[in-house]
């Protein structure tokens, strides 16, 4: 029996330890999942009206987490925010690049994305998103058009070279298509930024997934979908538990 015990407690061990630093939002702030924004580097603290927001963020302008200036530099191929380059493996297409240009455009804009902040430990942010539930269209439409484009890694999140200042290349990655990296349409949209999108059954209008592309002259869809889901776990749904970030 002691033995078993000790093997038990190792066992939690272990899985404490892989598990990282990643925890859903405290008790209290588990009420408080509709209408804010992330506690992340460029974020505001509150949602507010952005009549200024440019280009492919304009359909949050009318309830934003993201500032005028933060819309701009989205749309710039090395952009001052995160000194990021989309064109590390040659010119990205057109076409692939406005998938990109939206998805952080919803990442920094919208807030609608309560139902799935989890805290982090990290030195750029306290807070990220994990699993959002991604309309199933927006992620096939996101990889059939940068199938073709060129990276060298299939997670973006971390393992760059930044010695220059701006995310390189590291050492014997080869640059290859969209396609070699990810070869499916759920493995970029997972894969790409540590699971922070989970590819969803619906389709967009279902009231059940995200939308990374909307009419904002038809509202903002998203705001049913986040409803839902803040529904969902404040009626006891089960915890987030501890997962890795």
């Amino acid at each position: 029996m002691d033995m078993a015990w000790q093997m038990m407690q190792l066992l939690l061990l272990a899985l404490v330890t892989a598990s990282g630093s990643a925890q859903p939002r405290s008790a209290r702030a588990r009420t408080d999942l509709l209408n804010v924004c992330m506690n992340a580097k460029h974020h505001k603290a509150q949602p507010s009206p952005e009549d200024e927001l440019y280009g492919q963020c304009s359909p949050w302008k009318k309830n934003a987490c993201c500032t005028a200036n933060t819309s701009q530099e989205l749309h710039k191929d090395t952009s001052r925010l995160y000194n990021f380059n989309w064109d590390h493996c040659g010119k990205m297409e057109p076409a692939c690049k406005r998938h990109f240009i939206q998805d952080a455009c919803l990442y920094e804009c919208s807030p609608n994305l309560g139902p799935w902040i989890w805290q982090v430990n990290q030195s750029w942010r306290k807070e990220r998103i994990l699993n959002v539930p991604l309309c199933k269209e927006d992620c096939e439409r996101w990889w059939e058009d940068c199938r073709t484009s060129y990276t060298c890694k299939s997670n973006w999140h971390k393992g760059w070279n930044w010695t220059s200042g701006i995310n390189e290349c590291p050492a014997r990655a080869l640059c290859r298509t969209f396609e070699s990296y990810f070869p499916t349409p759920a493995a970029l949209c997972e894969g790409l930024w540590s699971h922070s999108f989970k590819v969803s059954n619906y389709s967009g209008g279902s009231g059940r997934c995200i939308q990374m592309w909307f009419d904002s002259a038809q509202g903002n869809a998203n705001e049913e979908v986040a409803k839902f889901y803040a529904a969902t776990m404040n009626a006891g749904a089960p915890s987030h538990g501890i997962i890795g970030s």
